[in-house]
């Protein structure tokens, strides 16, 4: 079931499964940031999390919205174990490379209960904070 899980998943970022996170996520889902120190709980909150990610890295170089499929976010690497998944990805933001993994579980039922980023090497990470930290003020507004 991970494998079609992984798939719906890939569907998603390439914006083509129907339904998109409403199909993916529990409505209990908790969502860790790289940046932020509490976890966020909740399918609304984990949505809003995942969508200013979704904004923020797909940019071009300059920093300037793309297209999914001409962002330069791309998975490298997955390792998947029961219900869980540990997904890879690089990216390029404002010339600064970005390395990081999605590690996500799932219910039997195939929705997200838990989603974790974790991201290298540190100006990276500052960088997306402040990139995230505007984009959610600007979702919010």
């Amino acid at each position: 079931m991970i494998e079609k899980n992984v798939e719906n998943w890939h569907l998603h970022m390439k914006g083509k499964l129907d339904g998109g996170l409403d199909e993916l996520i529990h409505d209990d889902c908790v969502f860790y940031s790289p940046v932020v120190f509490t976890p966020q709980k909740g399918k609304e909150l984990t949505k809003m999390y995942l969508g200013a990610a979704g904004n923020t890295f797909n940019t071009d170089s300059d920093g300037n919205p793309t297209s999914t499929k001409d962002s330069p976010f791309k998975y490298t690497k997955e390792i998947l174990c029961g219900d869980h998944a540990v997904l890879e990805f690089e990216s390029e933001i404002e010339g600064k490379y970005i390395n990081g993994v999605d590690i996500i579980t799932w219910n039997d039922e195939g929705k997200i209960i838990e989603f974790k980023v974790m991201i290298r090497p540190l100006q990276a990470v500052n960088m997306l904070h402040q990139k995230m930290q505007a984009m959610l003020e600007s979702m919010k507004k």
